[in-house]
């Protein structure tokens, strides 16, 4: 009743599945997240109604018009009209497209900075690590909005974008800085990188192809809750008095705005930007969650 099993050794070496990349397994891993998922569709739905929600009622983030002042919601003004008769739903979208972009662009500098400092300072080593960590640390002592409120306060009030950028990039590359040199300390005591610089390879070179490709999964993580923090920088700055000039529009601008309305019961003017705000920190928090934990491989 029974038999030998034949010896088959191209089936016991034959592989039952396709091998899939690192990446493709991060994907898969992302998709299984619901609420990762989630935070990814409202951040993408944000970024597309920036880029066209201005253009939808034919209505500019600037044109007033006195006789349909604070109206409220209706089937002309989606999202009412503001004390000067401006169309909020048009300001609304036109704010999101500045404070998406000063996220981004906030995001992308401390990138560039932090990974670089805390590349070379961990690299290097020594004295140098020493003297480029005690220099960050000196300027992370300051007080991030403090900061950030004085630089604008130089530049003065009609700023505008980039004064707003530089200033929230001046300290807000630290943490990046420390966390890549955190991770690259780990890494510079591995085997490959060892025999990277037995074999004479510059730092530049080592930095390019061994340690960023290997500590990109905390600096994404980092980068998605950069943006976030940025953006709610911004409309504090902007709450202010201190943030993107009339007639331009933020979230934190219309939030301003929207005080001197509230006294008449125009509460909808400050909840338009508040909750575009809550939107947006809550999608960019519950992604960059489910992005940590599809980036980590234990």
């Amino acid at each position: 009743m029974f038999l030998p099993a034949e010896d088959n050794y191209k089936e016991a070496e034959k592989i039952a599945r396709p091998t899939i990349s690192y990446w493709a397994n991060v994907w898969r891993r992302l998709r299984s997240n619901k609420l990762a998922m989630l935070g990814l569709i409202l951040i993408v739905l944000l970024v597309i109604m920036a880029c066209i929600g201005t253009h939808i009622n034919g209505y500019t983030y600037y044109e007033q018009d006195f006789k349909k002042r604070n109206l409220h919601p209706n089937a002309e003004h989606w999202f009412g009209t503001d004390s000067l008769g401006r169309d909020m739903f048009t300001r609304a979208w036109y704010g999101a497209r500045i404070s998406l972009f000063i996220g981004f662009m906030a995001a992308l500098m401390d990138f560039l900075i932090g990974v670089l400092y805390g590349g070379i300072s961990a690299l290097k080593g020594g004295r140098t690590d020493n003297i480029m960590m005690r220099i960050a640390e000196v300027l992370y002592a300051i007080p991030y909005l403090l900061m950030v409120i004085l630089i604008m306060v130089w530049f003065g009030n009609n700023s505008g974008i980039f004064p707003m950028i530089i200033a929230m990039t001046i300290t807000g590359w630290i943490p990046m800085a420390r966390l890549v040199r955190g991770q690259v300390l780990q890494l510079k005591e591995s085997e490959y990188v060892q025999a990277a610089n037995a074999a004479g390879a510059k730092t530049s070179w080592i930095l390019r192809k061994h340690m960023i490709p290997n500590t990109m999964g905390p600096i994404l993580v980092n980068i998605t809750l950069t943006v976030p923090t940025a953006i709610f920088a911004e409309a504090t700055l902007s709450f202010l008095g201190l943030g993107i000039p009339a007639p331009k529009a933020s979230w934190g601008t219309m939030a301003n705005e929207a005080l001197s309305s509230i006294l008449i019961g125009n509460f909808y003017q400050l909840f338009v930007p508040a909750i575009l705000i809550s939107i947006t920190m809550f999608a960019f928090n519950v992604f960059g969650d489910g992005l940590r934990d599809a980036l980590d491989p234990r």
